[in-house]
């Protein structure tokens, strides 16, 4: 079955870094894009980077735009999030996610907490 299992969260100052990783199984990997989103308490899921099969293209929310980088490791069926110059407003538990077309079904990990702090 298709698993995600994320991790690298944490605690962080302001302007500190972060780096998360999500491992995939269960599905051909490289076949499919893979996004991050997040989640902060009360308010919606929301879409924070996705990136291609190939990795050759990626998206970024406005939000996070020139502070975060996605890349991935298809050899290690790995989603890394690397995460700089973090901001209170980033706390929120992050989830890594895929859609698959075929069975209409969209997938997600467990979620790792990040919390921004001082």
């Amino acid at each position: 079955q298709v698993q995600f299992v994320e991790s690298g969260g944490g605690l962080v100052q302001p302007g500190g870094s972060l780096r998360l990783s999500c491992a995939a199984s269960g599905f051909t990997f490289d076949t499919y894009g893979i996004s991050w989103y997040r989640q902060a308490p009360g308010k919606e899921r929301e879409l924070v980077a996705t990136i291609t099969s190939t990795g050759d293209r990626t998206i970024y929310a406005d939000s996070v735009k020139g502070r975060f980088t996605i890349s991935r490791d298809n050899a290690k069926n790995t989603v890394y999030l690397q995460m700089n110059s973090l901001k209170p407003e980033d706390t929120a538990v992050y989830y890594c996610s895929t859609y698959i077309l075929s069975r209409k079904v969209r997938y997600w990990g467990q979620g790792t907490q990040v919390t921004v702090s001082s």
